[in-house]
């Protein structure tokens, strides 16, 4: 299944199999330095984030308006859940931002609704570097409605220093099973006397069943924008973290309350649990906030599935409203944040890797061990024969709600496993494409 690679670490950092080879040469990656024909143009550009993304996204924003005289951006940002219901709102009412960050779940049903803009049609955001899978996670009917951020995937992470005064092995990442994961996280609970969970990962996210589905050979959104796992899949995704609680691999019902925090409020900075599911983007800072000692694994059933569960997922995407005033301004900053090396050089990681390979190479000197470790991680995936992803379906928020409702109905015994998956089909499919 895994190809053979065209040259050793550090390697070109590879995104998908259609990386084209005709790429720009870095001085090209740089921005256009002319001034706006329009003369002073002021773009809006919104975003999700924290402080930290903020100030590394404010200080890219400088280089952009450095080497575009006549041109200034005004940024907001936001949480991802107030940024979401802030969009809906100035879309209805007719005051969209030019620039914009757009989740995976509402790509489809912003670009169906003739909000966005087709990026094919914008000269200024130059395509050549980006590979053809990374695009098609933007396009809709033919166009190209959003470019992803960045690459990114979920690992495990496992506190070492945990581990080894439990004197339990971490098993290998390239051959492990998910009952290899259930063993070992059984394992050192045990070991700990119960005072660490060996597991602590969340159930009602959606990108775990999206991967687990993977692995079992169904696609969890389709081609044809439809849900495509099957209810046998969902329970067993449900059934395993009972059945591991039920082991003492996994912590009882309500012990997270605040799951999804900041690397320094989660369950593995306090030292609780024994391992993680992380986006792997965050892989430094939860190491920072653990102590340093976490090791960054591949998902179990990576190798012993039915086939691989890892795609080319962009974390999150950059797209023009069809309504921006400057739209060659505004396909001038998405080009800037896709393909200029500079402005990488100071967003660095934090969306994931970078989807132009070349700016992904350049960025490499500068990173960090855990960044580092990150990204090659990220490129040792792309070259194995992954399964195609595509563009979540219109619902896909119901459907993500969904599964959280009844992830927790699960985990408090108020449902069985078979019941909350057919609960979850039934309102899925009639939710989407509606």
């Amino acid at each position: 299944m895994k190809k053979t690679a065209s040259t050793p670490i550090p390697r070109r950092i590879i995104l998908g199999a259609a990386v084209t080879a005709a790429g720009l040469a870095l001085s090209g990656c740089a921005g256009a330095s002319s001034p706006s024909s329009g003369g002073n143009v002021e773009l809006n550009f919104v975003y999700w984030g924290d402080s930290n993304r903020a100030k590394m996204t404010d200080a890219a924003i400088k280089t952009f308006e450095e080497k575009n005289p006549g041109i200034t951006v005004k940024s907001e940002y936001q949480d991802s859940g107030p940024y979401a219901d802030k969009l809906a709102t100035r879309f209805a009412g007719g005051n969209p931002p030019d620039v914009l960050n757009m989740a995976n779940r509402s790509l489809l049903e912003y670009a169906q609704r003739g909000t966005l803009a087709d990026l094919k049609s914008l000269p200024e955001i130059k395509l050549d570097n980006i590979p053809a899978t990374i695009q098609s996670r933007g396009e809709v009917d033919g166009k190209l409605y959003g470019l992803a951020t960045g690459v990114n995937l979920i690992g495990m992470v496992v506190n070492k220093t945990i581990t080894d005064q439990a004197g339990v092995a971490i098993p290998d990442d390239k051959t492990w099973s998910w009952e290899d994961y259930a063993k070992f996280a059984t394992e050192v609970t045990q070991k700990t006397g119960g005072k660490i969970y060996g597991a602590g990962y969340d159930v009602a996210t959606e990108t775990g069943p999206i991967l687990f589905a993977r692995q079992r050979g169904e696609d969890f959104y389709t081609k044809d924008n439809k849900l495509g796992v099957s209810e046998e899949t969902i329970r067993e995704w449900f059934q395993y973290s009972v059945d591991l609680r039920n082991a003492g691999g996994y912590p009882p019902a309500g012990f997270f309350e605040q799951i999804g925090g900041s690397p320094a409020q989660s369950y593995l900075a306090k030292g609780t649990v024994a391992s993680q599911i992380i986006p792997i983007n965050n892989f430094r800072g939860y190491n920072e906030a653990a102590g340093g000692n976490l090791v960054l694994l591949r998902m179990p059933g990576e190798t012993t599935e039915k086939r691989r569960g890892y795609s080319a997922d962009p974390s999150m995407l950059w797209s023009v409203a069809a309504k921006s005033k400057h739209p060659k301004e505004a396909a001038k900053l998405v080009n800037f944040l896709i393909n200029d090396v500079d402005g990488a050089a100071e967003t660095l990681t934090q969306r994931g890797v970078p989807i132009n390979p070349e700016v992904a190479d350049a960025i490499m000197p500068k990173l960090g061990t855990d960044d580092t470790k990150f990204v090659e991680m990220v490129a040792a995936i792309q070259e194995d024969d992954l399964p195609p992803a595509y563009v979540y379906p219109k619902g896909a928020s119901v459907v993500a709600d969904t599964l959280k409702q009844l992830a927790t109905e699960v985990e408090f015994g108020r449902v069985s496993p078979a019941d909350a998956a057919k609960t979850f089909l039934e309102k899925s499919n009639a939710a989407i494409n509606k």
